[in-house]
């Protein structure tokens, strides 16, 4: 499973709320705390059908050519709701790994 996924599962299963309250719970704006708090702001923006559209690819495993069937679109609109999410869920991550690194890199300068 990719990373990607992974987080968007972790993220609709409740689980990344779970790690990150069992990791944090003081509130702080630790990396998991981050990519949680910019996963809720990305999804919160999302329309109902665009939701269900990434949980239909990501959670229940289908095709671009199933999620297009079940609502009677192309599959192009289909990529077109879910990339761009998708791509903002990379960027998120990304941000969050470059995040740890500097604080890690800061932590050893710091020793």
């Amino acid at each position: 499973m990719n990373e990607v996924k992974f987080n968007i599962r972790l993220y609709f299963t409740g689980g990344m709320k779970r790690l990150t309250d069992r990791i944090d719970s003081t509130d702080q704006l630790t990396p998991q705390r981050i990519v949680l708090n910019a996963m809720t702001e990305l999804f919160d923006s999302l329309s109902e059908d665009e939701i269900e559209m990434i949980r239909l690819r990501y959670m229940k495993g289908l095709t671009l050519s199933e999620v297009a069937s079940r609502y009677s679109i192309s599959e192009r609109t289909v990529r077109n709701h879910t990339n761009p999410t998708v791509k903002q869920v990379k960027e998120i991550i990304a941000r969050a790994k470059k995040n740890e690194l500097i604080d890690r890199k800061e932590e050893i300068e710091c020793q």
